[in-house]
């Protein structure tokens, strides 16, 4: 639990209403489609849950372009960085959701 406080206490600083229930929400979306996408048993589906959790989480909680203050230069870049590294993870799943999980996948084989 001190993980989802401290995640909590982030989310509310960033203004988020109900930030222990979003993140308890977020973080069972993200385990459901990391686990899905990881064991490839409906893939396409997790990859989309991966899509639906990182949309917000990367406009709402790595919002650089609001920093402004020039000695926050760091955590701009800081955010920046986790902004973009998101989007590509985005990128990624949205690659898994229209291609799939692959031929060594438990949807690629349904006898297993």
């Amino acid at each position: 639990m001190v993980g989802l406080t401290g995640t909590a206490a982030y989310a509310a600083s960033a203004g988020l209403p109900m930030p222990t229930v979003l993140v308890l929400v977020s973080g069972i979306i993200a385990l459901l489609g990391g686990l899905s996408i990881l064991l490839g048993y409906k893939a396409k589906l997790g990859a989309l849950l991966i899509v639906v959790f990182l949309i917000p989480v990367t406009f709402i909680m790595h919002n650089f372009w609001t920093i402004t203050d020039p000695a926050q230069e760091m955590m701009k870049t800081m955010q920046m960085s986790l902004f973009m590294k998101n989007v590509a993870l985005i990128g990624g799943a949205l690659m898994i959701a229209y291609f799939g999980s692959g031929p060594v996948s438990i949807d690629a084989n349904p006898k297993a």
